[in-house]
């Protein structure tokens, strides 16, 4: 299993003269030696911080099971999870237990509201459920979402969730998190331009209902990363958006990951294709624009069972300077299986070469 990149820690010391304390012929300290008060009005430079981010995260069939236990369902991965000082994730699932499958959907998914504690408890601080299955049994179930969203977000540990609200406002809204003395906002948004996809366009949050951050003709979205960058250190998006099985972005991807970085936003992340696409930079926006299936119920291709965790060090200027990425393969139970030695290198390769048919730089 890869470690995580670990913080720098800056030391700074004075060395002495090189005699031993108390000797007669020792000579007094030099001015030039004698060390530095720190300026009670400097501040202190911002320590670096890590930022995982892991993939599409369902309990169907097999998986469904382990929300019995919600502190143990993803405890084999929770070391992987709990690393970093803040992880997010997409959560592709409906949460509740009531309403009825949405019959436009070829594919329904709900889970009880239990999975938040199951994310919790693994170490996940923000889970966004701007996608196409977070309203697969209606607004009943919606309803049970904000409730128990309500919940755990007043819990300790936390778990904010992001992507769906009461209104466009509140869908739209990030969650924000103070990380070693920096503010982080995450926000969460779905784009309905897939036409492989389920349609989803009636489930948009508007003014007056309730639903998913849907992008569309508004800009709402870019407001609402304007408004986040003028107000937090960091912004992050992770966006639900390209085409189901393309191993490259699609164009509208890359145009919009341009817009919002031009909004302000200094790290983006995705997932929906069911499988990793390429990540790098986009002059000073770090941009992951895929992580695929993370934990899933299917293993229905080799491209689809390849995930890892992403990790970012976000450096003092709020701009992320190295990534890591942890490897792994989808197991029959649905959970990841994290790599190590010569095999995680080969996917690590691997997972650099997607960058190839992005417009995004190596960091």
């Amino acid at each position: 299993m890869l470690a995580l990149l670990g913080l720098v820690l800056i030391a700074v010391g004075c060395s002495g003269t090189g005699q031993q304390a108390g000797s007669p012929t020792a000579e007094p300290t030099s001015p030039t030696n004698t060390p530095t008060r720190a300026d009670p009005t400097r501040t202190p430079e911002p320590e670096p911080i890590t930022i995982a981010f892991a993939g599409d995260t369902h309990f169907e069939a097999q998986l469904s099971p382990r929300l019995d236990d919600p502190a143990a369902a993803l405890e084999p991965i929770a070391d992987e999870l709990s690393a970093a000082d803040l992880t997010v994730l997409n959560l592709e699932t409906a949460v509740g237990t009531s309403g009825t499958p949405d019959p436009e959907m070829r594919y329904n998914f709900q889970a009880p509201p239990a999975v938040f504690n199951a994310l919790r408890a693994a170490g996940v601080d923000v889970a966004t459920m701007a996608n196409n299955h977070a309203l697969d049994y209606g607004m009943p179930s919606l309803r049970e979402t904000f409730d128990a969203a309500e919940r755990v977000a007043q819990a300790s540990p936390p778990l904010d969730v992001v992507g769906v609200g009461a209104d466009a406002e509140a869908a739209f809204a990030p969650a924000v998190r103070d990380v070693r003395g920096r503010s982080v906002a995450v926000l969460g948004a779905h784009t309905a331009d897939d036409p492989t996809a389920d349609p989803t366009a009636h489930w948009a949050a508007t003014p007056e209902r309730a639903g998913v951050a849907i992008t569309g003709e508004s800009d709402r979205l870019l407001q609402a990363v304007t408004t986040a960058d003028a107000e937090a250190d960091v912004v992050v998006v992770y966006l639900h958006w390209g085409i189901q099985g393309e191993g490259c972005p699609s164009p509208a991807q890359r145009d919009l990951a341009r817009s919002l970085a031009a909004a302000g936003a200094d790290v983006i992340v995705g997932s929906h294709p069911h499988r990793v696409q390429g990540a790098g930079t986009l002059d000073e926006t770090y941009v992951a624009y895929s992580l695929g299936n993370f934990v899933w119920y299917t293993r229905n291709s080799e491209a689809a069972t390849s995930t890892g965790v992403l990790t970012v060090i976000v450096g003092p200027d709020n701009v992320v300077t190295e990534q890591s990425w942890a490897p792994a393969v989808i197991q029959e139970s649905g959970l990841p299986s994290f790599a190590d030695g010569r095999a995680a290198e080969q996917m690590s390769t691997e997972f650099d070469r997607l960058r190839e048919c992005t417009n995004l730089e190596p960091l």
